[in-house]
């Protein structure tokens, strides 16, 4: 689909909100029990200098929203709930912001959001795929229907914005009453902006020059990676540091009085895809050490919670403030600012950030009655039965054994590129296949499998890609892989606890292959794990071809495995995974581990079974 560009070349980036600000004393003032007047004296002190005049505004923002609407587990079909009490969705959040608008007064507020919104959810799927919203005739999107009835004023785009293609980001961003704002998300033949690249919002202030609050958008370099399917050719995204550098003297230079950045990144300052590419995909704090003119960043993607995060900034020496309020719609940032009015502009004397928690309200019965029909549809939707398991299977062991239910990810997999590959110069080769455990709390019963069952096991909305790999390549993909468990040493005693996620590596980064046999051996340095790697029970042979069955995100670099996203193409299809295991479930009517499980793989120390 060609780029749409229209509303970026046909609407002003500056709305005259035409917002009155209500004055507000200092805090400091407020708390001595002293009148705004007294409290605001110019140098001259005693009554004989003009008041100085001071404003507050509170911005505040979500992130990594992933399709909550509602505090619902789709998967579970039950109430959202966890060990740590807390609630999540929309509705929540539309309760919190209603309660700061009343404390605050609706004209001091602005409501962000740093971007991951439409995909995430059994609902955000359902709407992408089963009842389009691209469809002629189809629906205003759940998460397009929430936020404009709460009344979000802008929102960056996040990586999985695009998931589902351009098209349907188009779709989405049609239907929202806010901008969707990507500074670095550039038209790949013009490079120039192909989404709003910043907004601002002007409140009026009785008597004074009205204060002017730009936000700059800046989404998350790893698209051209994860997304590499939709966006080659079309879209490319540069580095947040140049991005911002570039736009924030431009919004200086046009009066903006507050800058606030929302940045799809966070604030490591790592990347997941290793040199892939040039540019950081952790960058946020990097943003505000290097770039001066910035008072706030909204961070997100890292799905952390971060209060409040000062960065001093080296150009400047003054201090930037950031926060990250908790995934899934579960907290609301507040960025509270205090202005000051001198020789007629208004400057940044403070800002703090604070969080609000979506457990300490309940849902805003506003939105749960606007979307209780797409609500119920959905519900409907996953309980639909496909077919029924001998046996119970889980994933809570599957991250240190092999377990069965992986082995149904794998299995689905490979008959899938078999089947694709009949009859072409590849069908004669061995077919290798990737599989992660996701969750660990994912469990299909005994009895009826229904299709939340299976989404709750695939939760990502992946598709699969067959790449051509040598003996040798998968052999170095098998120790890259096996660097995700702690090095334990003989006769030491192994906490299933504390074995996994070495230096901070996700689950997701973790990688079963089926198709061949091996032994990582935990108790050797990370690089020299992988033993007796057999295939057909020969020993691999390190020239041999392969055919490898791994998702889309993996194919095309994400968690920087080697050779795979170099690797030859050779099938792809946009199907998603968990679609397809649906169907070979429905195809055959009962899930019995006979037709799928498999022991590929075990840990040991220096030859001797862990478990």
């Amino acid at each position: 689909m060609p780029l749409n560009r229209r509303k970026f070349l046909t609407r002003s980036a500056v709305t005259g909100a035409g917002v009155t600000l209500a004055g507000a004393a200092a805090p400091a003032a407020q708390a001595a029990g002293a009148s705004p007047a007294a409290a605001g004296q110019g140098a001259g002190g005693k009554g004989r200098g003009k008041p100085v005049k001071r404003y507050a505004l509170t911005a505040m923002g979500t992130t990594d929203l992933h399709g909550h609407v509602f505090n619902w587990d789709y998967f579970k079909d039950a109430e959202y709930e966890d060990g740590a009490g807390n609630a999540q969705g929309l509705a929540r959040i539309s309760t919190l912001v209603e309660q700061v608008r009343k404390e605050k007064g609706r004209g001091n507020t602005m409501l962000l959001d740093a971007g991951d919104t439409i995909q995430g959810t059994p609902l955000a799927y359902y709407y992408a795929k089963v009842d389009p919203i691209t469809a002629e005739g189809g629906p205003v999107h759940p998460m397009a229907q929430a936020m404009n009835a709460i009344g979000y004023d802008a929102v960056a785009l996040g990586n999985h914005e695009f998931n589902y293609g351009i098209e349907t980001l188009r779709k989405f961003e049609e239907q929202c009453r806010f901008p969707l704002l990507g500074a670095n998300a550039l038209d790949a033949r013009t490079l120039k902006p192909a989404f709003l690249p910043y907004f601002i919002k002007k409140f009026r202030v009785k008597g004074a020059p009205p204060v002017r609050v730009a936000v700059l958008g800046l989404t998350n370099p790893g698209i051209a990676i994860w997304d590499k399917a939709y966006v080659q050719g079309k879209l490319t995204f540069p580095g947040l540091e140049e991005q911002a550098a570039k736009w924030v003297p431009k919004l200086r230079s046009m009066g903006a009085d507050v800058v606030v950045v929302s940045a799809h990144s966070g604030t490591s300052g790592t990347s997941s895809y290793g040199d892939q590419l040039p540019y950081v995909e952790n960058a946020a704090a990097n943003v505000a050490r290097l770039v001066p003119g910035i008072d706030a960043i909204l961070v997100g993607h890292a799905h952390a919670e971060i209060e409040e995060l000062r960065v001093v900034n080296e150009e400047t020496g003054r201090e930037v403030v950031l926060s990250e309020p908790l995934c899934y719609a579960e907290r609301l940032t507040l960025f509270d600012v205090g202005l000051v009015l001198e020789r007629g502009r208004w400057r940044v004397e403070s800002v703090r950030a604070s969080l609000r928690d979506a457990a300490s309200v309940e849902d805003d019965p506003r939105i749960t009655r606007l979307l209780a029909d797409e609500h119920a549809e959905v519900v409907a939707y996953v309980n639909q039965v496909v077919g029924s398991a001998t046996v119970a299977l889980t994933t809570v062991a599957a991250r240190y054994k092999d377990a069965p239910i992986i082995d149904l990810i794998t299995k689905v997999q490979e008959d899938v590129v078999r089947a694709a590959l009949a009859g072409s110069e590849y069908a004669s080769l061995p077919v290798l296949s990737q599989g992660s455990p996701f969750s660990r709390t994912s469990q299909i019963p005994a009895g009826e499998v229904t299709i939340r069952d299976l989404s709750g096991l695939y939760v990502y909305d992946n598709t699969l890609v067959a790449k051509l790999m040598t003996g040798a390549q998968v052999r170095a993909y098998l120790e890259y892989s096996a660097e995700y468990f702690v090095r334990t040493a003989v006769g030491a005693p192994v906490d299933v606890a504390a074995l996994t996620n070495a230096g901070g590596r996700p689950d997701y980064n973790y990688d079963y292959v089926s198709g061949l046999r091996y032994d990582i051996d935990i108790a050797q340095p990370a690089g020299s794990r992988i033993r007796n790697v057999t295939v057909g029970g020969a020993p691999l042979d390190d020239a041999q071809e392969f055919v490898f069955a791994v998702n889309n995100y993996r194919a095309n670099g994400g968690g920087a495995f080697p050779h795979v996203a170099s690797a030859k193409e050779v099938w792809s299809e946009s199907t998603e995974i968990r679609t397809r295991i649906a169907e070979w479930v429905t195809a055959r009517g009962v899930l019995d581990p006979a037709e799928f499980a498999s022991v590929d793989w075990r840990l040991t120390r220096e030859g001797t079974p862990v478990f």
